[in-house]
């Protein structure tokens, strides 16, 4: 069977002046089409670097991954990154901070109206269509969250890559969007790896969440998939036997098993 994004025997080993660190060892993943997918671990895990190797960003000490069976070599309009830290030009609008990602893709095939309105209906897919004038100083840091995943969604991409992008914010705001990129999934049938330290968001949207053990050196330790039916209430999954099930397996891996956290930063 061919999956989406196929990480084979990967590796990943960096120099520096103290000498060489060994970050992930053996990673072998697979993802397919349209599964959402988190990764979880404690601090020094490992997991931003495996989405950076899946992002283009790095490249491996050794090892393969694949997306749609083509190399990953390099970083490409089908991986859009979602980053913790929102990354919006302070000096253009909302409008202009999405329309400069889809002109780097689009504007060699489509109009200057397309490439407008291409920008546009992505604003408006995450609730953001009233703001398109606005600059950056002048929205919440939700709203801000919400342009840039606009922004990587507009490019179209086969695998939308989310390192906590819901990190920086309040409570519940975080809960807030975290509905609506249950929603947003649901519409484009997003294929999503996502790195995420809290428990019940990785229940709440994966499908499958693959748990790191601690580093250095670290890999693999259990991946879980969460049978649980979409579309998906946090309500009324409280109290689901499945969810209450899955986040006890996640707690347990995490504080039982890879209790012993190492000092070294992720």
């Amino acid at each position: 069977m061919n999956h989406f994004i196929d990480v084979q025997a990967a590796e990943m080993v960096f120099s520096s002046r103290k000498g060489r660190f060994h970050a992930l060892r053996d990673i072998h993943l697979q993802v397919d089409k349209g599964e959402f997918v988190t990764l979880i671990g404690h601090s020094g895990c490992g997991k931003s670097t495996l989405l950076n190797l899946i992002a283009g960003l790095t490249r491996p000490t050794s090892g393969v991954l694949l997306c749609d069976n083509r190399e990953i070599a390099a970083p490409g309009p089908e991986r859009a990154v979602v980053f913790q830290n929102h990354s919006l030009l302070p000096w253009l609008t909302c409008f202009d901070n999405v329309m400069l990602a889809v002109e780097r893709v689009f504007a060699a095939t489509e109009s200057r109206a397309q490439l407008k309105a291409r920008t546009e209906a992505a604003l408006q897919l995450v609730g953001m269509g009233h703001a398109l004038h606005k600059r950056p100083h002048e929205i919440s840091g939700g709203m801000k969250q919400r342009v840039g995943i606009a922004r990587a969604l507009a490019m179209e991409p086969k695998v939308l890559l989310m390192d906590e992008p819901f990190g920086a914010l309040d409570a519940l705001t975080r809960a807030r969007l975290q509905d609506e990129l249950l929603k947003i999934v649901a519409r484009t049938k997003s294929t999503v790896v996502m790195v995420t330290h809290d428990v019940d968001e990785a229940v709440l949207l994966s499908d499958r969440i693959v748990m790191m053990t601690n580093g250095p050196a670290a890999t693999i330790g259990q991946v879980l998939t969460v049978d649980i039916p979409r579309p998906r209430n946090r309500v009324e999954l409280a109290e689901d036997p499945v969810y209450v099930h899955c986040r006890k397996e996640v707690l347990d891996f995490l504080y039982t098993r890879q209790g012993h956290v190492e000092k070294t930063a992720a």
